[in-house]
């Protein structure tokens, strides 16, 4: 759960609290989210 909340909160610089009054299944949906946006970014800067 720390990385989850560790990595939503880097890239969307939401609150911990925001964070944390997620249910689990929707803080693993951001978390797979933002990966396909990272990994679009890093295409492009191919």
């Amino acid at each position: 759960m720390y990385q989850e909340v560790a990595y939503v909160a880097y890239h969307f610089h939401w609150t911990l609290d925001e964070i944390l009054c997620m249910e689990h299944k929707e803080r693993q949906l951001w978390v797979k989210e933002i990966s396909e946006i990272n990994k679009e970014i890093n295409k492009s800067r191919k």
